[in-house]
């Protein structure tokens, strides 16, 4: 009787051994590998629907500058303000003169409403010997006055309307013991009968003295400036950069005949000029 023999099955080589962790790590890679490449497919069409902006040029760049500057707005500039600040206190002031000759004369000024009695500072000589005194103020009023105070040592009256504005806004006074040489320097005033114009320049000088053409007077104590000053502006204010009324423009030095501003004025300071206002009339 033949005995029946199991085949044997023969043991498993070392390369086939090898393979098994191998395959057993990639079936773990799969998953792994598939979320990448998912991933990378998403990013691809992604940035095919919504694609990146393109990178800004040297000219878009000075183009959004230069629109970036055009709509900002500056700051307006001191004169400016100043200008606003002052107008609604400034006054036309148009005197009349004895007869000479037969024939009556006119002097043109400036002056400033000071307080809210509507006082108003002015140089004297704009309004000394005048038969009548006419005023203009800047809402378009206007009204006779009296000089009601003077200060003759200083070339400073006051005068008072007969029939003010019915509102009065009053200047804002500053200190002229504040004031230094290079600081701005700002005068209002109707020059040649041009009402309420401006001109600009700095302080040049501090306690300077000046006499006045045709008179005995010796003004002590002033602020020279080379903002322009002509007929017209005596009387009217001297201002800060703040706006604040610093002094009285008095006058100007002029070696020729011809009365016009070459580059010295001077101004009476508001803390003296306002001294006037305790001063009696003769």
């Amino acid at each position: 009787m033949e005995s029946m023999e199991q085949p044997i099955s023969p043991a498993p080589g070392p390369r086939r051994g090898r393979l098994k962790p191998l395959l057993a790590g990639l079936k773990k890679a799969i998953p792994f590998s598939a979320g990448i490449l998912a991933t990378l497919a998403g990013l691809f069409l992604y940035s095919r629907i919504f694609p990146p902006p393109a990178p800004l040029t040297r000219l878009d760049v000075s183009q959004t500058v230069a629109q970036a500057m055009a709509s900002a707005t500056p700051p307006p500039a001191f004169s400016e303000r100043v200008y606003q600040e002052i107008m609604p206190s400034l006054v036309l002031i148009e005197s009349t003169l004895p007869a000479t000759n037969g024939n009556s004369s006119n002097a043109l000024g400036a002056g400033v409403v000071i307080d809210q009695s509507g006082d108003i500072l002015t140089c004297l000589h704009v309004v000394a010997g005048a038969t009548s005194i006419q005023l203009t103020f800047a809402d378009g009023t206007q009204s006779t006055a009296q000089v009601v105070q003077k200060q003759p040592e200083n070339d400073i009256a006051v005068l008072r309307a007969n029939q003010p504005p019915t509102t009065i806004v009053p200047a804002v006074l500053g200190d002229p013991r504040s004031v230094q040489v290079g600081d701005e320097a700002y005068v209002v005033g109707n020059p040649f009968g041009l009402y309420s114009s401006m001109s600009a320049g700095v302080i040049s000088g501090l306690n300077r003295t000046f006499r006045p053409p045709n008179t005995n007077l010796n003004l002590q104590g002033l602020i020279q400036i080379d903002a322009a000053v002509n007929p017209g502006n005596s009387g009217g204010p001297l201002l800060n950069r703040d706006g604040q009324v610093i002094g009285i423009v008095e006058g100007i030095v002029n070696p020729t005949q011809q009365d016009v501003f070459i580059g010295i004025g001077f101004a009476v300071p508001i803390d003296i000029a306002g001294g006037a206002l305790g001063s009696p009339v003769d």
